[in-house]
């Protein structure tokens, strides 16, 4: 049987909330911002969009930005 090897990314990701939802953004992945109309369905939002964004990277071959510490505003761990 052959070895899987997974690696674990994880970025800070910002939650907004909008009025009608959150906005989503994560400061070392620029350009990825997204929203869902509950905490539920952004959380899976931003998951996404930071799989396809770490994904575009691989394929193109540049370098992955690197990750920070949580800190203290209210965040959550994405894993990608």
């Amino acid at each position: 049987m052959k070895k899987h090897r997974e690696v674990i990314f994880e970025y800070e990701a910002i939650f907004d909330p909008n009025g009608g939802g959150y906005t989503v953004t994560v400061p070392k992945l620029p350009g990825v911002v997204t929203e869902g109309d509950t905490l539920k369905e952004a959380r899976e939002m931003v998951k996404d969009a930071i799989r396809c964004y770490l994904g575009a990277l691989l394929k193109e071959q540049m370098l992955l930005p690197s990750r920070k510490i949580l800190s203290e505003r209210k965040t959550m761990k994405v894993f990608a």
